[in-house]
C-alpha cells in the first residue's frame, strides 16, 4: 500500500505504545499495549479486543480479546521492522511463532508499506489475517496522513 507520509513518519507511528495503538487494531477493535520495548531485542505484548458487537468467543485468547506477544527482531529506521508475533492461546490451531516483516520503500508520493508474514498459524485463515492486515494499513494511512 501507498501511504502519503514519509518513511520516517510511517516508522515513527511504531515507535509508542500509544502511537501504535492509535492505528493498528483493525476495524472493529481496540488495543491497548500491556508490555512496549521498541529496540531491537525489545519485547512487547499487546491486547486487541472485539467491540460488544462480535460475537461471543470470537477471540483468540479470552471471549473478545486476542493477546499476543513477541519481540523486535530487526530495527532499520525508516527501511524495515521485522517482529516475532505468537499469540496467547490454549487453541494449538494458533500455537507458533510468526514473523512480520513491514517494509518502507520511499516513492514520489510517500512510501509504499509492504507487510509480510511467515509462519501464520493453521487456524486464522489467510482471507482473515490480509483483511486484518489491509485495515491496519489504512488506519495507518490515516493516522500518519492526520485524518
Amino acid at each position: 500500500m501507498e501511504i502519503a507520509a514519509s518513511p520516517q513518519a510511517i516508522y515513527a507511528a511504531f515507535s509508542a505504545p500509544q502511537k501504535l495503538m492509535a492505528w493498528l487494531p483493525p476495524g472493529g477493535m481496540t488495543g491497548r499495549a500491556l508490555e512496549y520495548d521498541f529496540r531491537p531485542g525489545g519485547r512487547y505484548r499487546i491486547a486487541l479486543t472485539y467491540d460488544a458487537s462480535a460475537p461471543a468467543g470470537v477471540g483468540k485468547t479470552a471471549d473478545r480479546t486476542d493477546v499476543s506477544a513477541g519481540r523486535f527482531v530487526a530495527l532499520e529506521p525508516a527501511r524495515t521492522i521485522v517482529q516475532s508475533v505468537a499469540f496467547e492461546s490454549a487453541d494449538a490451531a494458533l500455537a507458533g511463532e510468526m514473523i512480520i516483516t513491514w517494509s518502507f520503500e520511499p516513492t514520489p508520493a510517500g512510501t509504499r508499506v509492504t507487510v509480510t508474514a511467515e509462519n501464520v498459524p493453521a487456524g486464522i485463515s489467510q482471507a482473515d489475517h490480509d483483511a486484518g492486515l489491509r485495515s491496519s494499513l489504512q488506519n495507518l494511512a490515516r493516522f500518519c496522513q492526520g485524518g
